[in-house]
Formats: C-alpha cells, sequence, structure tokens
C-alpha cells in the first residue's frame, strides 16, 4: 500500500515535468518549422511560475473551482492509468475532467467562452467513441481491462490493433488540442474565438489549466504507449520512440493545416472511428476463428 501511494506520488510529480518539457520541445520545433528561433526549452514552466504570480482578475468565483475540480480529475486519470489499474475507470475521470472544462466555460460572462464551451462538448462528442472503442477493443484482445496486463503479453497490441492505433492518433489531435481540431481554443487572440474557452481565465487559473494540460498529454502518450509495450523490455524503447514520432506528426500537423469547422470535425472523427474500429475488429474476429 505503502509503496503504491508512492508511486502515486512520484506519477503526481514527474507526469507535469514531463509534460513541460514536451510542450517546450513543441514550441521549439514549431518555431522551426515557421523560421523563426522559438522560446527555451523551459518556457513552458517559466510561463506557469509567472501566472501564479499575477492577480487573478476572473469575475465569476465558480471559475476557479471548476479549473481545480477538472485538474483533480485528470490527475487521477493519470495516476490510475500510470499505476497499471482499470482503463474503464481512466475513461471515467477523463469524461469528468472535460464535463468540469465545459461547466467553466457556460459560467463565465463572455460570450467567446460560451461557445468555446460548446464547441468542448462537440470535441467530447467527437473523440469519446474512439476512446472508448479502443479500450474494448484492448479488452476483446487480452480480455483485461487493466494497463498492466497489457505489458505482460507476449505481442505488441498493435500487431493486432493498427487500424484502431490509426484512429486513435487520428482523435489524439482533439486531446492535445492540435490543429486542425482546436475547437474550442485558439492560441492566438485576432482568431475567432479570442481564446474560446479561456477568455476570461488569468493568473493561477489560467496557470492550473496549462498544467492539466500537461497531464492529459501524457495520458494520451501512455495509452498510444500501450499499443507497442509487451513482456519485451525492447518494446518499452520502442513504444517511446514511436509515440515522439507521433507527437511529431501532430505538431507537423498542426503547423501546417488550418482549423475545421465543428461539422467537419465531427462527421470526419466519427467516420475515422467507424472505419478504422469496424475493419481492424472485423479482421480481428475472423483471425481467431
Amino acid at each position: 500500500m505503502i509503496i503504491k501511494l508512492l508511486w502515486a506520488l512520484a506519477i503526481i510529480i514527474v507526469a507535469p515535468i514531463l509534460g513541460g518539457l514536451l510542450m517546450g520541445v513543441d514550441r521549439i520545433l514549431s518555431a522551426r518549422m515557421q523560421r523563426r528561433k522559438g522560446p527555451p526549452l523551459l518556457q513552458p514552466f517559466y510561463d506557469v511560475f509567472k501566472l501564479f504570480q499575477k492577480q487573478s482578475t476572473t469575475a465569476d468565483t465558480m471559475t476557479l473551482f471548476y479549473v481545480i475540480f477538472s485538474l483533480i480529475f485528470m490527475v487521477m486519470a493519470v495516476v490510475i492509468f500510470f499505476l497499471g489499474m482499470d482503463l474503464l475507470l481512466v475513461i471515467f475521470a477523463l469524461m469528468l475532467s472535460s464535463v468540469f472544462l465545459v461547466l467553466m466555460g457556460y459560467s463565465g460572462n463572455s460570450p467567446y467562452a460560451v461557445v468555446g464551451a460548446q464547441r468542448e462538448l462537440l470535441q467530447v462528442m467527437a473523440y469519446e467513441p474512439m476512446v472508448i472503442l479502443a479500450a474494448m477493443a484492448l479488452y476483446y484482445l487480452d480480455g483485461n481491462f487493466r494497463t498492466d496486463s497489457f505489458l505482460d503479453n507476449s505481442f505488441p497490441a498493435i500487431q493486432y490493433l493498427p487500424l484502431v492505433f490509426i484512429g486513435f492518433v487520428f482523435i489524439s489531435t482533439f486531446k492535445l488540442r492540435k490543429s486542425p481540431f482546436d475547437l474550442s481554443t485558439s492560441h492566438h487572440g485576432h482568431q475567432e474565438l479570442v481564446k474560446g474557452l479561456t477568455t476570461e481565465l488569468t493568473g493561477s487559473s489560467l496557470a492550473l489549466l496549462e498544467i492539466l494540460h500537461w497531464y492529459e498529454t501524457m495520458l494520451v502518450m501512455g495509452y498510444m504507449f500501450i499499443f507497442f509495450a509487451f513482456s519485451n523490455p525492447i518494446s518499452w524503447v520502442v513504444g517511446v520512440v514511436a509515440c515522439l514520432l507521433v507527437y511529431f506528426f501532430e505538431i507537423f500537423v498542426d503547423n501546417t493545416i488550418a482549423r475545421v469547422k465543428w461539422e467537419m470535425a465531427l462527421k470526419t472523427a466519427w467516420a475515422v472511428t467507424l472505419v478504422t474500429v469496424g475493419v481492424n475488429m472485423a479482421l480481428l474476429i475472423l483471425l481467431k476463428k
């Protein structure tokens, strides 16, 4: 019990550090793709520390409450996942985190925040079926929802679920909040949503939301990792490299494709989910027969 508590504490500390470093790499690579020098690697941490030092001017006191609880459930999802526990619990905690984010947007007085909340709901509708179906496909392959059980197999899950993995990479663009599917937020003030969901966030509340995104990024990377990792230790290295390559691909897409309308995002996400999961599971059932 004590060992698990120590592991949980280590996950809570290490996950945002790795997530922040990944954000730093993201900003550097994005700058290089745009022929800019870019900020230093630790700039995301500098930004968060600076936000904590600023005074929060949020008009609605409930906004900070929703941000805190969204972060709590995201941390719970990350801890449950990396402790090797039930993947369904991870999905439920992830959903609750998204619900509190939506409530945060609706609690604001800005119309941009409300539009951002509405689009956050649409994003959840777009990516959640793939997240759930990917978990079901892993369960069908392994007979268990525990994330640590996938690491004990004698084969990588991607060997039998390549299309499911491709579908998950597609919807990861939503979870990583990358263009063309960053519908609920906008990284530039001149764009249509004027920061969307985060319009009214300042100071500590905005810092907490940024930390939440670091946790969320590590959870997405971990979900991808279990498609590659199995009992062979070398596969863990392969899994990490694969996750980094996918993240680089997401950065490339973010810098080359413009944001799409919510109708297109919803239709394409559902179409990709149905095709990749449907075809892959049909082939897997035939192979098992």
